[in-house]
């Protein structure tokens, strides 16, 4: 789907291009204002994305952001992305969403829990070994 706004073969609202990617508006917005940006090259999740790419890429995320949060006069954004999980279009997405603090929005969208006792320093050690 994300390939036919590029291609223009699928209507959007473009907010925002360049030569790398597009930005439009979520035609299933969790607020006004929510924002979809995506490389114009097809790669379907973040680890996929070329790592030449990827300043340019968080660099239009971050300008985005300031854009939305100032034109929907929101007190701050939420920018998000899923990979595979979750991910509703196999294309890469990043999600800028206005916000305010009465926005009715709690936290992260799933439940939190405290590490079990030992199980974050046996993480870690996994994670942090190369």
């Amino acid at each position: 789907m994300f390939c036919k706004i590029v291609s223009r073969d699928l209507e959007a609202k473009i907010i925002f291009e360049d030569e790398i990617s597009l930005a439009f508006l979520d035609v299933r917005p969790l607020f006004p204002g929510h924002v979809l940006l995506i490389p114009k090259a097809h790669y379907p999740t973040l680890t996929d994305l070329p790592a030449e790419l990827i300043g340019p890429f968080f660099l239009n995320a971050q300008m985005l952001a300031r854009k939305v949060q100032e034109v929907m006069k929101a007190e701050g954004t939420f920018v998000a992305m899923n990979n595979v999980v979750s991910q509703s279009v196999p294309h890469l997405h990043v999600h800028i969403v206005p916000r305010k603090r009465s926005d009715g929005l709690r936290g992260f969208f799933w439940p939190r829990r405290p590490y079990q006792e030992g199980e974050m320093l046996a993480l870690h050690e996994v994670l942090s070994s190369n």
